[in-house]
């Protein structure tokens, strides 16, 4: 079995609705998502022969997953009051309502399933959080 591993990164806030401790409060951070994906052939064009996947195209399509949440505020559907939000949108703030809470779980299962549903076999996708903190979803039931 091959297996490659690209990185992207963007920079968002975001906060955990109904969270008791600081998390509760919009907050930001430097995210880091990596993908895993394998495969047991490599390419036999001319372009790609003896790549699992071009790095280029597996770069590309991982950077146009994040890019959208890149210096927004992300937050959970129904959980900003449509005031809040209106006046945020007013004040030229980007923000981006997802249908999940903001947690790193979420994100790996997340950019997992985005980059699957582009046609890549995802063996993982990790999202740090910090430097020291991390989240990885392999798709695999227990």
């Amino acid at each position: 079995m091959f297996y490659l591993k690209a990185e992207s990164s963007f920079d968002a806030a975001h906060f955990l609705a109904h969270y008791e401790g600081k998390c509760h409060n919009i907050h930001g951070h430097h995210w880091i998502v990596q993908l895993r994906v394998c495969g047991e052939a490599l390419q036999d064009t001319v372009q790609e022969r003896g790549m699992l996947v071009d790095f280029s195209q597996l770069k590309g399509d991982l950077k146009a997953i994040v890019e959208p949440m890149d210096h927004t505020l992300i937050y959970e559907a129904g959980t900003l009051r449509a005031g809040t939000r209106d006046a945020l949108a007013e004040d030229g703030f980007s923000l981006t309502e997802i249908p999940f809470r903001p947690t790193a779980e979420h994100f790996a299962k997340y950019f997992f399933e985005r980059a699957s549903a582009l046609g890549y076999h995802v063996a993982e996708a990790t999202v740090y959080e910090t430097p020291n903190n991390c989240a990885s979803y392999t798709g695999e039931e227990d």
